[in-house]
Order: C-alpha cells, then sequence, then structure tokens
C-alpha cells in the first residue's frame, strides 16, 4: 500500500470503463507520481486518509474525516449534484468535473440525428428490413436554421461540427451579450426562446437541466416550432415535456425528434415515445467514447501541477472555503 499517494483512483467505474485504465492513463501522464487504484473498500478508506488527489464519481462522506492531505476531488461526471459538496467545502477541498470531455461524442450524434431526419435514412433502414427496393424523398439539411439552446462545451461542439453545412445558427445562452460561435445570439427569455424556435428546423437542446430549464420545451413551444421541425434532446430528459413531445410527434405538430435522454429514464418498454416512428431514441449513449480516460486523465494530471503553481484549476465547480 503506498503512503501518502498522490492520486487516488476510487473502485466504482462509469459507462462500463474500467477503472484500472484510469489509473493506467494517469501514469502514462505522471510518470513521476503516485497513482493508485484502490480496488476495495478497505483500500478507499487507508488510502484516501492520505491522498492528495481523489477521482472517481462521488466519495463517501465517511472517508472525508480522516483525509487531512486532501486538495482536491476530481468527479468524473460532469454532474456534481451526487457529490457532498458542503462536506467538501468545509474541508478546504477542491472539486473538479468532467465537463466537455462528453461533448465530441455528443456533437457528433446530435449532427448525425439531423443527417438521418434531412436524408431520411431511418426510412431507408425500415425498407432495408423488408427488403424493399422502393424510392422515397430526402431533404439538405442545407439552407436549415438550427437553434442550438445552451452555449457550452456541447452546444459549441455542435455549432463547430454544423459550419460545414451551410446552415444559419441561433445560440441560446443565459448572457447573450457575452455572444457566441453562432449566426445569432438570444437569451432565455420566453419571447426570444419562441422566435427562435419559430424560424428552425432543427431545435437542439444541449443546455443543463436547472430549475430555469425544467420543461423549457413544453406544448407552447412545439406549437410554435414549424411542422417540419425536429428536436433533438442531448441534455436531459426533463427539459423537455414528455406528454407535451408525445402529442405533438403523434399529430405531427413536429416532424420528428430525436433522444438521447427521456424523462422517465430509462424509458419503459411500454412508453409510447418507442411506437412512434417519427421518434428515434438512443440509451443515454451519446457522450460515450473511446477516449474518455485519456481526456480525463488530461484534465485530473494537469490540474495536480496546478494545484503545486497556484494556477486555477480545468473544471473547477467548487473552491476551497478561505480559512
Amino acid at each position: 500500500m503506498s503512503e501518502n499517494p498522490d492520486i487516488v483512483v476510487l473502485r466504482e467505474g462509469t459507462e462500463g470503463l474500467s477503472m484500472e485504465s484510469y489509473a493506467e492513463a494517469l501514469r502514462e501522464r505522471l510518470p513521476d507520481r503516485t497513482v493508485v487504484h484502490a480496488r476495495t473498500p478497505k483500500m478507499e478508506r487507508e488510502l484516501v486518509a492520505d491522498a492528495r488527489v481523489v477521482t472517481g464519481i462521488t466519495v463517501d462522506e465517511a472517508l472525508l474525516a480522516r483525509a487531512d492531505r486532501l486538495e482536491l476531488f476530481a468527479c468524473t461526471f460532469a454532474g456534481t449534484d451526487h457529490v457532498p459538496m458542503d462536506v467538501l467545502g468545509e474541508r478546504g477541498v477542491a472539486v473538479t468535473n468532467a465537463g466537455g470531455i462528453h461533448a465530441p461524442g455528443i456533437a457528433e450524434q446530435a449532427v448525425g440525428n439531423m443527417l438521418v431526419f434531412s436524408r431520411r435514412l431511418h426510412e431507408g433502414w425500415r425498407r432495408k428490413r423488408r427488403s424493399e427496393w422502393r424510392h422515397f424523398q430526402s431533404g439538405e439539411l442545407t439552407g436549415s436554421t438550427v437553434t442550438v439552446i445552451g452555449l457550452g462545451s456541447i452546444g459549441q461542439a455542435v455549432t463547430q461540427r454544423l459550419q460545414g453545412f451551410e446552415v444559419e445558427t441561433i445560440g441560446v445562452r443565459y448572457t447573450p451579450e457575452k455572444g457566441g460561435p453562432t449566426n445569432e445570439v438570444v437569451g432565455f427569455d420566453e419571447d426570444a426562446i419562441h422566435d427562435a424556435l419559430s424560424r428552425s428546423r432543427y431545435v437542439v437542446v444541449a443546455c443543463p437541466l436547472t430549475e430555469a430549464t425544467r420543461g423549457l420545451i413544453g406544448e407552447s413551444e412545439l406549437a410554435t416550432m414549424p411542422t417540419d421541425a425536429v428536436l433533438v434532446n442531448t441534455a436531459r430528459g426533463p427539459i423537455v415535456d414528455t406528454d407535451a413531445l408525445v402529442a405533438a410527434l403523434r399529430s405531427n405538430k413536429i416532424r420528428g425528434a430525436a433522444l438521447d435522454v427521456t424523462d422517465p429514464e430509462p424509458l419503459p418498454a411500454d412508453h409510447p415515445l418507442w411506437d412512434l416512428e417519427n421518434c428515434l431514441i438512443t440509451p443515454h449513449t451519446g457522450g460515450h467514447t473511446p477516449l474518455h480516460w485519456d481526456r480525463l486523465a488530461d484534465i485530473v494530471a494537469g490540474n495536480l501541477e496546478r494545484l503545486e503553481t497556484g494556477e486555477p484549476l480545468e473544471n473547477q465547480v467548487l473552491a476551497p472555503e478561505p480559512n
């Protein structure tokens, strides 16, 4: 058992990925540092007590009581609502997250879903299953207006990947005065959002779930969208009113939806969304990538160096309280 390890990788994995692979990625980047994978509860109890950095999905509050050397908890998720932030803050421990590492994959999937609907590739798959050689009409993504709700790492990645498609883009963000990578930027006020929706053939939801965004896309917003519009939700299920979406899809008030997230989630087998041909569903896999640990290890390894230089930490979501 290593004494005073620089980084302790906790045992619980994420997205079916090996935490030992994560530890190895950190060792490759920090060959002169001690990186230990705590494979058992006993190892966690012993190692966290002397660790400088701990990384994992979350950390048990009981482990923090003796962790006097701990400076940083590096969460392996983008969201930290499950992390004992208050306790970490009281103990002077900084917290970072994995924000941004999923953005390339999620953005690729969002653009892919737009292409599926513009070229009607899902209809091609249906006819292939029936061995049916019969032509159908397709459209083009070119010339469309795409509204991206949320201009964080995911929204920016979506916009970047749309640049070669000759589309007009509208970005929605809380601080529109900051501008952004889209052709136009508006705020989250109701009138601005409805104006953007009314002009959009594709609407990509890429914002965090907050009290302000819960139910952001509801019956009224779906009614504002053109009948040939497609909703792409890459963010969190509750941002979209599921009942309102089912009603809009059933009555062709919008052309379709591509959902990587749902409300509820997992989606029950008897839920009506499964039976709608104009709704594509993936089981919250948009962020899956073989580069998950490489991207996260880059952030965590860099932050270990920043702890020593006093530079701001990358992806910091909690600063330690001053003594």
